[in-house]
């Protein structure tokens, strides 16, 4: 029987074992089970991020610049590539598998490329 002759409610407080909570009033699960939250971003998240910002920002180049030389527009949109590039690895690609790294720089030069073949007409 614990102190005071009354168990503690799991939907209204922690229960503790020592140091350790052995329950908690969202879930009523253990701390080992179910451990404090914590974001814990992943590569998915960063290569879905640079693929659309990469794509609404090429696109936007590319139509701003309709009427400019080809080469403008190639060198622009590289330009933004390469910072979407940086700030990618500098959220947490770098840290990622080689694989996510691979697909994400390959992502950013097949969209680029794109680009380049569309503004090619007008060099």
């Amino acid at each position: 029987m614990p102190k005071g002759g009354k168990y503690p409610d799991p939907r209204e407080e922690d229960i503790m074992a020592g140091d350790r909570r052995i329950s908690r009033p969202d879930s009523a699960l253990p701390d080992s089970i179910i451990p404090d939250a914590k974001y814990r971003p992943i590569p998915i998240a960063w290569f879905a991020a640079a693929f659309l910002i990469q794509l609404v920002v090429l696109w936007a180049i590319f139509m701003i610049l309709s009427a400019q030389n080809g080469w403008f527009t190639i060198i622009i949109s590289a330009l933004a590539t390469g910072a979407l590039g940086m700030w990618t690895w500098d959220r947490g690609m770098r840290d990622a598998g080689t694989g996510w790294q691979v697909t994400t720089i390959a992502m950013l030069a097949v969209q680029l490329a794109f680009i380049c073949l569309g503004a090619s007409a007008r060099i």
